[in-house]
């Protein structure tokens, strides 16, 4: 008897010793909760999933988008109102095929046709990382958007046309690092949903991949290497210094993009800014530029003496500027656009230079939508897209009056 129950709770000690192993086995480590914290910060999670400072990632955001609105999802381990309630498999499907638990498909502006690329085990580091939120109770809303837009049936037949679910495929003449970008860019970093021109449907149109897309009455430029208008001037350092503090000596982030900038580039590992640097600096143009016909003599004289009023003292006669304080005009990729929302944008709206732990400084630019007219603004944004050597399609009157409307 002694022995059959030696046996037993013998039997009962290891069993035991079994589970508390399992269990411990399933705690993430901390490099893996570090590894999924940098995968959300390069991922920019926080900008959609945030509406509230005070309650990280428990959603609310509303996302507007061509075919009405979207609310972004809590993603805290409120097992009600969160993602708590998920499994490994549930979270998994709905990064990489856009599907809820309940079998339910999402929208696109979750951008699970990039988050596809990403393997399991970023997938997993990422849950990980979201574990250790705090719960907070957030329900998620409905979206708002245009009938019939609003059946989530329809995403089947969306996904079946423009949906190509699949592992990023690195190139193996490549380097490390390009692959490393490559995956950064086109996986969880998701920079084409922005910048990648969308068809009818809201799809990209992947032939012509990070060439600049209108996105919120602003312009997110071109990433390619277009002379004019991409970042074909651009070095490696000059790209991971914008990245990393949101100006360079080329150009300052404003818009959306200095969004991006606060919520994850200026928060990624030095080695993961660098590889996206290295990815963005080999790509080659993938559309032609624009031939320009340039505004005529009272056109140029109109926006100089506009700009001799009120942007001279800033930006000096030559467009010079102060670089990484007062942007430069000469040379300005994004000045030079086909698109001028984002100059129309800033000349309305004007702008505060974002700052980040390397560039705390601030600058400013202030609003003249008040001081001058749509006439005044098309002729001094013509000046500067078309002096000191830019060139870039006439802005009328009539584009200037939609962009002011955009911004009311």
């Amino acid at each position: 008897m002694r022995t059959i129950l030696a046996v037993v709770l013998l039997c009962g000690a290891v069993g035991s010793a079994a589970l508390a192993g399992a269990a411990a086995a399933a705690e993430p480590s901390p490099e893996l909760i570090a590894y999924g914290k940098a995968l959300v910060e390069a991922g920019g999670c926080a900008g959609c999933h945030t509406a509230d400072p005070a309650k990280p990632f428990a959603g609310g955001k509303r996302i507007d988008t061509p075919f009405g609105a979207i609310y972004a999802p809590n993603l805290t381990p409120d097992r009600d109102t969160g993602i708590g309630g998920w499994s490994d498999a549930d979270f998994k499907r709905a990064l990489r095929t856009g599907t809820a638990p309940d079998g339910s498909l999402y929208y696109p502006a979750f951008p699970y046709p990039y988050f596809t690329k990403m393997t399991k085990d970023d997938t997993l580091a990422i849950r990980a990382w979201l574990g250790t939120l705090a719960p907070v109770v957030n329900r998620n809303r409905p979206p708002e958007l245009r009938w019939p837009l609003g059946h989530r049936g329809l995403m089947r037949a969306w996904n079946y046309l423009f949906f190509k679910p699949g592992l990023y495929e690195p190139d193996q003449t490549k380097g490390a690092a390009w692959n490393r970008g490559g995956y950064l860019v086109n996986g969880p970093g998701h920079c084409g949903a922005c910048h990648t021109p969308k068809n009818y449907f809201g799809a990209d149109k992947n032939a012509v991949a990070l060439s600049g897309s209108e996105i919120g009455g602003w312009f997110a430029p071109r990433l390619d290497g277009a002379t004019r208008t991409g970042l074909k001037s651009w070095s490696v350092e000059d790209i991971a210094e914008y990245l990393q503090s949101g100006r360079n000596a080329k150009s300052h982030a404003g818009g959306p993009m200095a969004e991006v900038i606060v919520n994850s580039t200026a928060k990624m590992r030095d080695a993961d800014v660098r590889a996206i640097a290295v990815y963005l600096n080999s790509l080659p143009s993938v559309r032609r530029e624009t031939n320009v016909t340039p505004p005529d003599d009272d056109e140029m004289k109109a926006g100089q003496a506009v700009y001799a009023r009120f942007c001279i003292a800033c930006h000096e006669a030559d467009g010079s500027g102060a670089p990484r304080i007062y942007p430069p005009l000469p040379a300005n990729a994004l000045l030079q656009s086909n698109n001028p929302s984002s100059t129309l944008r800033i000349i309305l709206d004007g702008a505060h230079t974002v700052t980040t732990p390397r560039a705390p400084n601030t600058g400013e630019m202030p609003a003249y939508a008040k001081q001058l007219s749509d006439e005044q603004i098309a002729a001094v944004t013509n000046y500067i897209r078309n002096s000191w050597g830019n060139a870039a399609p006439l802005v009328t009157p009539a584009q200037v009056a939609k962009a002011r409307g955009q911004g009311q």
